[in-house]
């Protein structure tokens, strides 16, 4: 079972070599995982098959976690409940279902829409 979870924000930081980023992976003690749903966003934002090979060797430090159907319906209740309010999105909602059922941390620099979802489950891991 998974320590924590990785958000998409920290594989674009990790995709751009941000030292922090690196360093605060390097430095954890158990292996993290992501979501199926960060994994594809980070694939979708390849512009070329050379990034996209650069993206798929990042995401290969990190296990996948998928979503359950039960995921997908708290998800759901999310979107309709922040969709205006918040303005937050379908993927994090789903991304966050995650957290939220295996009562993990979602490490994220995006706390904005992470915190109305999963409260203190959303955690900036670095500065």
């Amino acid at each position: 079972m998974t320590v924590g979870i990785v958000d998409t924000t920290v594989i674009l930081h990790l995709f751009r070599n941000y030292g922090d980023a690196r360093a605060w992976v390097d430095s954890q003690p158990a292996r993290l995982s992501i979501v199926s749903i960060s994994w594809m966003e980070v694939m979708e934002g390849a512009n070329s098959k050379a990034t996209q090979a650069q993206c798929k060797t990042i995401l290969e430090r990190f296990e996948v976690v998928y979503p359950t159907s039960s995921d997908q319906q708290w998800a759901m209740q999310q979107l309709e409940r922040f969709q205006f309010s918040h303005h937050i999105g379908k993927d994090d909602c789903l991304i966050a279902s995650v957290a939220y059922r295996l009562q993990r941390p979602l490490y994220t620099h995006n706390l904005k829409d992470m915190t109305p979802l999963i409260g203190s489950l959303a955690v900036k891991p670095y500065a």
